[in-house]
């Protein structure tokens, strides 16, 4: 039991992980741009605006799917409640990489949306 304690607790790790930098990117950004902390790409780094841009759309992102990601990572879990220690670290470890999908690919859309957005000098298009 002390080992599906600890599995779920990893497991969610990157959903609340997901909801508090969504939210705090969402309602306040880095201040300013480093190469430290943040949505770090060469697009979100351009200038302040594209910076801001850039965490308040991927916090949105995250936070929603941490939102989802939550729920969805204890259901497997509770499915091996009572199992082996074998088959419970396989499902977690499953549920860790699956999780890790959604994680990454939240970058697709937030480039997507900074391209379409700003020119690649990182000014604001034209509407």
């Amino acid at each position: 039991m002390g080992f599906w304690i600890f599995m779920l607790i990893m497991d969610l790790l990157i959903p609340l992980t997901m909801i508090g930098f969504g939210k705090l990117f969402t309602n306040k950004t880095p201040q300013n741009i480093n190469y430290v902390f943040g949505y770090r790409t060469k697009m979100s780094m351009k200038n302040k605006d594209t910076w801001e841009f850039a965490h308040k759309y991927c916090g949105k992102i995250w936070f929603v799917l941490g939102l989802v990601l939550f729920p969805l990572s204890i259901i497997p879990l509770l499915a091996v409640l009572g199992k082996d220690i074998q088959t419970v670290g396989i499902v977690g470890g499953i549920v860790c990489c699956v999780q890790l999908v959604p994680l990454c690919a939240s970058f697709i859309p937030t480039e997507y949306a900074l391209k379409k957005t700003f020119d690649q000098n990182g000014r604001r298009k034209k509407v």
